[in-house]
């Protein structure tokens, strides 16, 4: 009954069976990947067969091939290679099919072998921890496929403008691993657009400390921008806050997302909030809010009002924050409302 359905004429009958064997969801697959089936050879069998010495069960076997069923394309001796590559920064087989469990698709890429290979080395050398290059190698595979003399030039570009906009030989180590470890991707970007970039920064009146500054709070990002819209981002800033090119500097260090964000990006924010009856004003005042949705705005003003705070008159800074500092200030001024007006032990005031 397996084989019936009209679209199995042209697939493998061999394949089919060992994977229906194996208790794999054919129709998935079908509707996913369906030219897997229709190759003439394949590893069912053996690909299983290794993912079981790793430890999968049964259900994780089939799990894996329903989700990358190319896995099975690939010849046992190039998937033990890559086990291999994967064990020099796994602690053991058990974590690495917990990672293959979780990102097939990572572990069964393996026409970059070489690639993938020369790269771990160098992270590791670079001083990166083998929990770090695991979480590259699972959430940014594609940096593994470049060869590893493109990702040592932009390492390399990296290290030389850091140090050429200030920064000592002794922290450049921390500071690099650390952009590294927050944006892998910026690997993949060329030496010349991160000059671009800074460049671009330099001929703004940054300073060289300023753009060092900038590039940490950025984690980096910065270089997947361009200068054509870091200047439309900050053209659109200068007009709606109506600042001097050195006020819009200031504004732009206490909040990068104004260069990071595109036009439409900071648009569609800057209307939500006008929107919530919150003055360019205030938002001048407190730029940060620009780096919330629109929907993390309204959330936040909504509990807040319920309180019977008013956020339309003074400070904007309880929107502010990552989700946890919003908690936080949002249980501070909870406990103060909820504190008695009159403390019974409370010492009198005579004058009262």
């Amino acid at each position: 009954s397996y084989t019936s359905d009209t679209k199995s004429r042209g697939e493998n009958k061999k394949i089919i069976e060992s994977l229906y064997r194996l208790s794999v969801d054919i129709k998935k697959i079908r509707r996913l990947k369906e030219w897997v089936l229709l190759q003439d050879v394949a590893y069912v069998t053996e690909i299983a067969g290794i993912l079981q010495e790793m430890g999968a069960d049964e259900t994780a076997v089939a799990n894996i091939l329903e989700r990358c069923p190319e896995a099975i394309l690939h010849t046992p001796a190039e998937i033990n290679s890559q086990r291999a590559l994967w064990q020099l920064v796994c602690q053991n087989e058990k974590q690495l099919i917990k990672l293959i469990e979780q990102f097939p698709e990572s572990f069964f890429t393996i026409e970059y072998h070489e690639n993938q290979k020369a790269n771990i080395l160098f992270f590791q050398e670079l001083g990166l921890k083998n929990n770090i290059i695991t979480r590259f190698l699972t959430s940014a595979p594609n940096i593994f496929y470049n060869p590893v003399e493109k990702n040592r030039n932009v390492i390399e570009t990296l290290q030389r403008n850091y140090l050429s906009l200030g920064g000592s030989d002794a922290n450049m180590k921390i500071w690099i691993l650390k952009l590294l470890s927050q944006n892998p991707f910026i690997l993949l970007n060329t030496s010349t657009a991160i000059q671009e970039n800074l460049e671009f920064l330099q001929k703004n009146d940054f300073t060289d400390h300023e753009v060092l500054q900038l590039l940490s709070k950025l984690k980096g990002f910065i270089f997947q921008l361009t200068p054509t819209t870091m200047q439309k981002s900050m053209f659109f800033s200068k007009n709606v806050f109506k600042c001097s090119d050195q006020e819009l500097k200031q504004l732009v260090l206490k909040c990068p997302a104004l260069l990071y964000y595109s036009v439409p990006v900071l648009e569609e924010r800057l209307e939500g909030l006008l929107k919530e009856g919150i003055s360019v004003a205030q938002i001048r005042e407190t730029p940060m809010v620009l780096e919330l949705t629109t929907q993390i705005v309204q959330y936040r003003i909504k509990k807040l009002s319920a309180l019977g705070c008013n956020i339309k008159s003074g400070t904007l800074e309880s929107l502010n924050g990552t989700k946890k500092d919003f908690e936080v200030n949002y249980g501070k001024i909870q406990s103060k409302k909820e504190r008695p007006i009159f403390n019974p032990v409370a010492p009198l005031n005579i004058e009262d």
